[in-house]
């Protein structure tokens, strides 16, 4: 990482967690329809506490929350070059020319603005061990599909799934595995777990 990411002092109250957000849920508490809410993890969290940024309700994966703001702040700007990772099923055989053009950035459209996303890392990987998708994808026969690695430090609107579609590739599962050096692993879906100062310094270094 570029640079170290200042941590409220221990002596302040303030939370930090990490859950594992399933497919169909909403990354807030507020009601919006039929869709479940961080409110249906049925954990008692501070009502001061929030998401740092968000998951598309068709997505899944690592999810922060926190009621430190100064630590929300700098975790979201992309001048600190924290990284997400996402693993990615994407429809067809995803090629080196395609990681390379991701990775060099590519021009996708925002709210009918041209954006060219920022450099990445990206690299074609076997099917990572995740739990399964409920409900799963719809799989097509006749057309393969594989999984690639892609670390982002920006953050716009569905920009993975509009990355991967610029370059020939929609996706078909998104799941964000790492935030930092922070990972799912050992997490389970709708899993909640409580982090201390010093887990939080060492996975955002």
């Amino acid at each position: 990482m570029k640079s170290q990411m200042p941590i409220a002092d221990s002596q302040q109250l303030f939370r930090y967690y990490a859950i594992y957000k399933p497919f169909g849920m909403l990354s807030q508490f507020s009601r919006e329809g039929n869709h479940p809410t961080l409110a249906d993890l049925g954990f008692d969290f501070p009502k001061d506490v929030y998401p740092v940024g968000r998951l598309d309700h068709d997505s899944e994966g690592l999810l922060l929350l926190t009621n430190d703001n100064r630590f929300k702040t700098r975790l979201l700007d992309p001048k600190q070059r924290h990284y997400r990772t996402y693993y990615v099923q994407v429809e067809g055989e995803i090629t080196q020319q395609a990681c390379e053009e991701l990775e060099a950035g590519v021009t996708i459209s925002i709210n009918g603005k041209k954006h060219r996303t920022l450099p990445a890392q990206a690299k074609k990987i076997g099917e990572p061990a995740l739990p399964e998708r409920d409900p799963p994808i719809r799989f097509r026969k006749s057309i393969p599909t594989s999984w690639l690695a892609l670390s982002l430090h920006e953050g716009k609107n569905r920009q993975v799934r509009r990355m991967t579609a610029a370059v020939g590739f929609p996706t078909l599962r998104l799941v964000r595995w790492a935030i930092g050096n922070l990972t799912l692993e050992n997490l389970r879906p709708s899993e909640v777990l409580t982090l201390d100062h010093q887990e939080i310094k060492k996975a955002m270094h």
